[in-house]
């Protein structure tokens, strides 16, 4: 992914940012009285407006210091989703079972992480790009494999396993992580004024997903 720095937006902002996974559908209302409805997306992005979660000019301030540093546009960055940045549900701790990302063939080593949202209706599958360091647990068979039975490209979401530990045909692959957004700044211009801030006017600073 060209054009994107490995680091994350401000922690303490991006929890009490707004947003959320965004969609696009066209609907056609036929003379029968009922729709056409066609997907323009195979999958969702995710927009966020981090204005939100600034509670301070300090928060200000460090917002705008990572705005310069990414030159505005220009350079992507890791976001935490308030919500869902993690392979379980919130309130629950990451577990090697949580999302099935792969079966073994006894050859296969290299599987990306995936996260799976879905019910008895439909599911989809969404390719996670930026887990956390140091957060992927992995399990084949639901037997979790110690550190050295595999690692983890933590700026591609790629899980490879060493030699010798490489999957059984047949054996269910699974993975639980925390993980961040890609984005980028969805503007050049951040626009400021402490009076308004003060007063409880703050800015608007949209992101939007950077697709892997």
């Amino acid at each position: 992914m060209t054009g994107f720095h490995e680091v994350q937006f401000p922690l303490r902002v991006s929890l009490s940012a707004s947003g959320g996974p965004v969609r696009r559908t066209d609907i056609v209302n036929l003379s029968n009285g009922r729709e056409a409805r066609n997907r323009r997306w195979a999958g969702s992005r995710r927009v966020y407006d981090a204005g939100s979660g600034l509670r301070s000019v300090a928060d200000l301030y460090a917002v705008l210091a990572f705005f310069e540093a990414r030159s505005g546009q220009l350079n992507g960055f890791r976001f935490r989703d308030p919500i869902d940045g993690s392979s379980a549900p919130p309130g629950r701790p990451v577990g090697p079972g949580d999302q099935v990302i792969g079966a073994g063939d006894g050859e296969t080593a290299v599987f990306p992480l995936v996260k799976i949202y879905g019910d008895a209706g439909a599911s989809t599958v969404r390719a996670i790009a930026k887990p956390v360091a140091g957060t992927v647990r992995v399990a084949v068979a639901g037997v979790e494999q110690a550190a050295g039975a595999f690692a983890v490209d933590s700026a591609t979401g790629i899980v490879t396993f060493a030699g010798g530990h490489v999957p059984a045909a047949g054996a269910a692959v699974t993975a639980g992580f925390a993980f961040d957004v890609p984005v980028r700044f969805d503007t050049d211009r951040i626009e400021i004024n402490l009076s308004a801030f003060a007063a409880g006017r703050i800015p608007a600073i949209p992101l939007i997903e950077v697709l892997p």
